[in-house]
């Protein structure tokens, strides 16, 4: 296994991180008795592994799970609501503050997988719509409830879902407030595949490793023209960008010159860590 080149941060509170095959990195959510709800200091954790990430040029994808039944139950309403006392500053208020969502928002670099092993409620399931993969266990499920709380999914999921499941299922989601389970969101196209709860994380490792053995440059500058045509309305457009920013970075990188040479000499690639 390629070892870490520089020291992940620290996760005191609320994660854990391993590495269960070469290149890939696995994060499990661990507030177990909360449902793995999301405080302040969950958040900013989550927003410093997600940096580390994208600079650790010896990883190349990513894996998110929770611990016990729940994936991740949202935010910290009980935090929120502390938040919103009439002396506190709005700019800090949970909704309002910079590290709110920081994986339904992420653009990032590398791929991150969804390993969910429970309910995925609110913010949980906005962190769902963001990522590239999807593996979800048998017995999970998906909702967006901030309407029957008075408030909004407003963390990135809801322009995502539309361009992912069309507005008709989105609006019928999003509006009511309702769960679909996870056979139902295989259904719509937001899960990649259902299997049985103890196979979820071993499924999301084996999509991770199908990814982690291709070029890391590849990688991130393939991701980056599929997230153009996602993020960006006009398609040749999206080419272009990607074209100008991280293909041009590709070019002038050790690793195509690699991945041709293993080509012609018939042999397995020796590919270096990204630095795209």
């Amino acid at each position: 296994m390629v070892p870490v080149s520089t020291p992940p941060p620290p996760t005191p509170t609320f994660l854990k991180l391993s590495y269960p095959a070469d290149r890939v990195l696995l994060i499990t959510m661990c507030r177990e008795k909360d449902l793995n709800c999301l405080n302040t200091t969950a958040q900013w954790e989550l927003d410093s592994v997600w940096k580390w990430l994208d600079d650790e040029p010896n990883l190349s994808v990513a894996i998110i799970t929770g611990s016990g039944s729940a994936f991740c139950a949202g935010a910290d309403l009980k935090e929120w609501d502390n938040s919103m006392a009439a002396d506190a500053d709005p700019k800090n208020r949970m909704g309002n503050a910079p590290t709110f969502k920081p994986l339904s928002r992420r653009l990032g670099k590398k791929p991150i997988i969804a390993a969910v092993n429970g309910l995925a409620m609110g913010g949980g399931t906005e962190y769902v719509v963001n990522c590239d993969l999807v593996v979800a266990a048998d017995t999970a499920y998906f909702g967006l409830p901030e309407v029957k709380r008075g408030i909004s999914p407003i963390g990135g999921a809801l322009p995502r879902l539309i361009r992912t499941i069309g507005l008709q299922r989105a609006s019928e989601f999003a509006l009511t407030g309702r769960n679909i389970t996870a056979q139902e969101a295989l259904q719509w196209g937001l899960v990649n595949k259902v299997v049985p709860a103890e196979e979820v994380v071993n499924e999301a490792v084996r999509f991770a490793t199908m990814i982690a053995v291709n070029s890391p440059d590849s990688i991130i500058c393939t991701r980056a023209g599929l997230r153009q045509g996602w993020e960006t309305a006009a398609v040749e457009r999206a080419v272009d960008i990607t074209l100008e920013r991280e293909f041009a970075g590709l070019q002038k990188g050790e690793n195509i010159l690699e991945g041709l040479k293993a080509f012609t000499e018939k042999r397995a690639p020796r590919w270096k860590g990204s630095r795209l």
